[in-house]
């Protein structure tokens, strides 16, 4: 007749653990938290997806310039005027982007008035809309 062997030990205090002092600390079970994650647990940290050391390309740490669209600006107009962050000379708006925080014009959206924009580069589509109306895409 075949014995349990999974019902050996049950019953017992300790379930053939030794003393009941034992399997009480985190040596027992080979240290707490990510504790022999590249030694002794190794496999169990790779199935989670864990690893170690460097990982990957790191990418150029760049500032982005900053864009604006054309169209933008000139919904913004008025409240540069306002702020004194753009000039009106004669008919055309004189707007420096650099003072707004802005390194790109882009050239999405609507031009209805003249204006003089410099900026540290612009699109094609951008300097077409403003020329197109006499107006001057100036590269900073």
């Amino acid at each position: 007749m075949p014995v349990n062997k999974r019902s050996k030990y049950r019953g017992s205090r300790t379930c053939g653990g030794g003393t009941h002092k034992n399997r009480r600390n985190g040596g027992s079970r080979g240290g707490r938290g990510h504790a022999g994650g590249c030694k002794h647990h190794f496999v169990r940290y790779y199935l989670v997806g864990n690893t170690f050391g460097k990982d990957g390309f790191s990418h150029d740490q760049r500032e982005d310039p900053g864009t604006l669209d054309v169209g933008t600006l000139e919904v913004m107009a008025e409240g540069l005027l306002a702020k004194g962050l753009a000039k009106l000379e004669g008919d055309t708006l004189a707007v420096d982007a650099a003072a707004i925080g802005v390194g790109k014009i882009l050239g999405s959206g609507r031009v209805t008035r003249k204006m003089k924009v410099s900026a540290g580069s612009f699109s094609e589509a951008a300097k077409k809309k403003l020329e197109a109306l006499g107006g001057q895409a100036l590269v900073v």
